[in-house]
């Protein structure tokens, strides 16, 4: 399999405000430049796209040197947090708009779900539209023809295929409009958030769908999603944009994980300072490590796992006070909860240690959230995502060929054989 997708150096300046504000004087600035053999003088300018400050630039790049290839039946997830530069890179990929710089050089045809409906006529029917998207794709009535029983049936939408588009719901549009990408055979299907507009059952049928596509036929598909769950099902790769650049490439797996702890330390120790410093307590570190190992090493998957909290309990009082844990995968479900409700906190400096089981926890990123408990009954403090710690792959003997076994808990049983 050879490169399907090559993006050399692809950047995509936009310029804030209404259309009309001075952008003339701009464009007669940038045709000066070009008709002197000089280098455009905008692109020195403008600001990464951080949507949630002001900048001090008029121009804004949307996107920013972005290098990558793609392998052909390669499926990749491209994530990020809203503004990240997502959908303006599939747009450019599509040709929906054009690079302000760089160039994409691709093998093949590329069908594109951008948005609800997107290529669709709202006055022709659903059956038209089919016809139309497979031409606008360079494909032959004749072979529009021979695929128009399966993509209607895919759809559901064989009652309303010849009313107009108009009249469909935005979850029917997003259903015709899918079947008509996936089952017009595109060497590249390109899908941006637009799933999640259909219902559980159909975004079961489409992922099913991309998966036949990709593994049994080898296309390439490039996939923009929140839902993290189906990046990591259905992706072979992953990529995370963060201000228009891509902050990290590779397994998705590890994709995922960079993206959900984007923001959270990486150290199994977090310690607090003064940020939690009230009338009650003041808390001084949370430390998760191997039992038995240092603070700067691993946490392997085979190692007893010691949680170890550091608190000051200001004055005594009747009230009895205890911690509490509730503990989250990166995906931000949660397993289980936990506290040390047996132990009542004392005045002064206390070092509560928590001791899980050996092999406890599989490999992954965990995340804990802090609660302090008045007489095991009222939470009086309450810390989301105070802190995560990062369980590493140990060498497996049996199994090992099965990659990375399911689920996030390693339960220590007891097996016996009753037979004699």
């Amino acid at each position: 399999m050879g490169v399907i997708l090559k993006v050399e150096n692809i950047s995509k300046q936009y310029r804030l405000g209404l259309i009309g504000s001075g952008a003339l004087g701009d464009d007669l600035k940038r045709w000066w430049y070009k008709v002197r053999g000089k280098e455009d003088p905008f692109l020195k300018v403008g600001e990464l796209n951080d949507r949630s400050t002001k900048g001090d630039s008029q121009y804004v790049w949307a996107i920013k040197d972005i290098n990558f290839e793609v392998q052909e039946g390669e499926v990749l997830g491209i994530i990020g947090k809203n503004g990240a530069g997502k959908s303006t890179l599939l747009k450019i990929l599509s040709r929906v708009t054009g690079p302000t710089t760089g160039n994409i050089k691709t093998k093949g045809r590329i069908a594109s779900l951008l948005e609800v409906g997107t290529g669709f006529h709202p006055e022709l029917t659903g059956r038209e539209n089919i016809y139309l998207n497979g031409a606008i794709l360079g494909m032959t009535k004749a072979e529009i023809k021979s695929k128009e029983d399966e993509i209607i049936a895919f759809s559901g939408c064989e009652r309303y295929i010849d009313t107009p588009v108009k009249r469909y719901s935005s979850g029917m549009r997003v259903r015709l409009a899918f079947a008509v990408a996936a089952f017009l055979e595109p060497d590249i299907l390109v899908i941006d958030e637009v799933l999640a507009v259909g219902d559980a059952e159909f975004q079961k049928k489409a992922i099913g769908k991309m998966q036949d596509i990709s593994k049994g036929d080898g296309r390439t598909v490039l996939f923009v999603s929140h839902n993290m769950a189906a990046v990591k099902s259905l992706c072979t790769r992953g990529m995370v944009l963060r201000q228009g650049k891509i902050a990290f490439m590779g397994d998705t797996t590890e994709a995922v994980s960079f993206y959900l702890k984007d923001g959270f330390e990486l150290e199994n120790k977090k310690i607090f300072d003064d940020l939690y410093d009230n009338d009650l307590f003041i808390l001084h570190e949370i430390i998760a490590k191997g039992q038995n190992k240092t603070e700067s090493a691993l946490i392997l998957e085979d190692d007893a796992l010691e949680l170890v909290t550091c608190i000051t309990i200001k004055s005594s009082c009747p009230e009895q006070y205890h911690v509490t844990y509730h503990l989250f995968n990166e995906l931000g479900e949660p397993l289980f909860s936990f506290s040390s409700g047996s132990i009542d906190l004392l005045k002064g400096y206390n070092r509560l240690h928590c001791s899980f089981p050996k092999s406890f926890l599989r490999s992954g990123q965990y995340f804990l959230s802090f609660f302090v408990v008045e007489n095991k009954r009222k939470a009086v403090f309450i810390e989301k995502d105070i802190m995560s710690f990062t369980v590493v792959d140990a060498k497996r003997d049996l199994g090992v060929y099965m990659g990375k076994e399911p689920g996030y808990i390693k339960p220590q049983l007891t097996w016996q054989n009753l037979t004699e």
